[in-house]
């Protein structure tokens, strides 16, 4: 067949050799207060000396640290405002201006030019010499460093994200650190690195920077010491990190429902409690996925296993629904479940709170209960699913039967779940009917809705995306001809294959819903993966290119690992001539940064950027909420993914301040799929 020719090889096949990543340094934080001994917690300098190691002064007294704790020991701090240079030279920053003494000469202002720029520094804030004995110094006008004569000058159009220093340091392993009054700054000659809030530093007002021969960082703040050590680390050992976390804390229920907890104190997981969500059965599927590419990359069977009691959990919620006082149609899927044991959940998502939500959204439903109880009363199940949920159903259940259900009795058991999901949405004309009758808010595929009705005209696109993909999927698993009939009925005569052409309306990067974007991906994943026919084939990756374009700004390796399994190799053709649709040069290596970027640290601390200088606001038409910043670097890419905190793919990247108060603990699927699902593909190689 062409599609055979155009479109079905192997995504490897078009990838001419895998990222290897290697062994990179992870950063992680460790905070030094009262606690582990520091006099006070007010700490105005921190240094490394050459024989009793790293010291600090505080408002209460001096103290060394002991490689656990801190003992309290006068010291007497080297000179805050000299550097001295590997051939005697000697540099010093005062609020006149930069100078250095070279051995037996005089002292001389410098006044640093690159050609471009030439300034006459005051209010120098530090200096310091590198590990390759350049001359680094930090002022209000930015920061430089002078080699063999020459200067490289930095500004925030240079990527420094922040200029108000307080302090320089250097270490062996070549980069500089510089302190600001909000948060502190590593710059290792071509990528700069914000750290600010409590998943770098105890405070963000950084007095003094001191940095070990292998690049650790002593920071000295107004509320204690970070250490920011960097440890070698492949990506292969970090997914083995986060699947014991997610093993040790985040499994709920004996179904084992993947998802964030709630700590007792702030960034200690030493005592968390389970919560849920409207999307339980979302984030589980999209963890289940990653251990499905987990098994199919590696052959683990422990992946296998959590393979199986995600499926086992998303089956679940199509069960519970069954019998009981409010049962709901056969097929129909719940978005979570609570123990009966429990406080009833009704109280809190009570008809008033719906009746509220009407005034925003006339057509919120108005469900009682929205929380029934199961046949054999042990479980509340939450109705009006939307079609987040099936989203998540459908691409796990194709990757689950494809690569981790290895006998035939584990491919019936999806075969006849598929079919039951597959079935209520032909029974009930293409809608997810609920326990009350009625079609849930979200979950409406319907021609006389998606085409007709302009309360849907803004969702037109993406549900038309799911419904297709639903039925591929559910012919490809089951074989069932009906699930072809009902998909080509949809096609050739609603339209729905145009419809899935332009997604969304969008109005460039910066301008979606990541939440759309998510289920949007996941959808042209499955969809044109079992999509036969060439004509329909090359529309769907069209489709799917001119949304990625949108996308790529943001670095999400999820989203640009199912786009490049779609769209490595293949091309379009019209009356115009025929395009290439693989992904822009730079979106593996932006995949793989932000996923060695992803921090072992999954507690929600506050990131405030929108105070910096390399931002770039969005145009006002991007954005119309006035209560957020939203921005981007100067380079058009949004912050990178150890800047701001995010728990799953929905988080939107474009916001500059984001997190909370490190009382909630994410899990690391979040990390794990893209990575198994890379790995799979061939995209990236250990």
């Amino acid at each position: 067949m062409k599609s055979a020719i155009l479109f079905a090889l192997p995504a490897a096949l078009a990838l001419a050799q895998p990222l290897r990543v290697g062994v990179f340094p992870q950063e992680s934080r460790t905070e030094f207060t009262t606690a582990q001994g520091l006099p006070s917690n007010d700490v105005r300098r921190v240094w490394i000396d050459a024989r009793s190691g790293v010291r600090a002064l505080t408002a209460a007294g001096a103290a060394r640290f002991d490689g656990a704790r801190w003992i309290p020991e006068a010291a007497e701090p080297p000179p805050a405002h000299i550097a001295r240079g590997p051939d005697g030279t000697v540099a010093e920053a005062r609020a006149e201006g930069l100078f250095l003494r070279r051995r037996g000469r005089a002292a001389e202002r410098l006044f640093p030019s690159d050609g471009r720029r030439s300034w006459a520094v005051r209010d120098v804030r530090g200096v310091a010499f590198d590990a390759h004995g350049r001359l680094w110094f930090c002022s209000p006008q930015g920061a430089g460093a002078l080699e063999e004569g020459q200067w490289k000058l930095y500004t925030p159009a240079e990527g420094l994200p922040y200029d108000d220093f307080t302090a320089i340091a250097a270490g062996g392993d070549g980069a500089v650190w510089f302190g600001t009054k909000i948060g502190a700054i590593r710059f290792d000659g071509q990528h700069w690195a914000y750290r600010q809030g409590r998943r770098w530093l105890p405070h963000d007002e950084v007095r003094s920077i001191a940095v070990e021969a292998d690049g650790t960082a002593w920071i000295a703040t107004a509320g204690g010491i970070s250490r920011i050590a960097r440890k070698p680390m492949t990506l292969r050992e970090k997914a083995r990190f986060f699947e014991e976390e997610i093993d040790r804390r985040h499994r709920r229920t004996p179904y084992e429902f993947v998802h964030p907890v709630i700590v007792a104190r702030p960034g200690d997981a030493s005592a968390w409690t389970h919560t849920d969500s409207d999307n339980d059965g979302l984030w589980t599927a999209m963890y289940g996925a990653g251990e499905c590419f987990a098994y199919a990359a590696t052959g683990d069977e422990a992946a296998r296993r959590r393979a199986r009691k995600a499926f086992e959990a998303l089956r679940f919620l199509s069960q519970v629904t069954q019998g009981g006082t409010h049962p709901a149609p056969r097929g129909f899927v719940a978005r979570s479940i609570l123990p009966a044991s429990g406080p009833d959940p009704n109280l809190r998502d009570s008809p008033e709170r719906d009746r509220r939500r009407q005034a925003a959204d006339r057509l919120w439903k108005v469900i009682i209960p929205r929380w029934p109880l199961s046949a054999d009363g042990q479980w509340y199940w939450k109705s009006d699913t939307s079609s987040d949920e099936l989203d998540g159903h459908f691409f796990f259940y194709g990757a689950y039967y494809d690569h981790a259900a290895r006998t035939e009795e584990e491919k019936r058991e999806v075969r006849e779940h598929v079919a039951a999901l597959a079935d209520h949405l032909l029974t009930h004309n293409y809608t997810l009917v609920d326990h009350d009758g009625r079609p849930t808010r979200w979950a409406v595929f319907s021609p006389d809705e998606l085409n007709h009705n302009r309360d849907w005209w803004q969702e037109r696109g993406i549900n038309s995306l799911s419904i297709l993909s639903y039925l591929r999927t559910a012919h490809h698993i089951t074989g069932d001809a009906r699930y072809e009939r009902a998909y080509r009925a949809l096609t050739e005569r609603h339209g729905y294959a145009m419809n899935a052409m332009i997604v969304k309306s969008h109005q460039g990067p910066g301008g979606g819903n990541q939440s759309d974007d998510e289920m949007i991906f996941m959808n042209y994943y499955n969809l044109i993966r079992y999509e036969t026919d060439p004509d329909l084939k090359m529309k769907y990756l069209l489709g799917f290119r001119h949304h990625f374009e949108n996308e790529m700004p943001e670095m999400n390796p999820l989203f640009h690992f199912l786009y490049a399994a779609a769209g490595l190799g293949a091309h379009f053709e019209d009356a115009f001539g025929r395009v290439d649709l693989s992904p822009p040069p730079g979106w593996l290596e932006d995949a793989a940064d932000t996923l060695k970027r992803i921090p072992l640290d999954r507690f929600d601390w506050a990131h405030r950027n929108s105070h910096r200088k390399d931002i770039v606001r969005l145009p006002a038409h991007l954005r119309t909420d006035g209560q957020r910043a939203y921005g981007k670097r100067n380079n058009g890419k949004v912050l990178p993914a150890d800047e701001r905190y995010f728990s799953h793919w929905n988080h939107d990247p474009w916001q500059l301040d984001t997190g909370g108060e490190g009382r909630i603990l994410g899990d690391g699927a979040v990390f794990l799929l893209p990575y198994y699902l890379g790995l799979h593909h061939r995209f990236l190689a250990e």
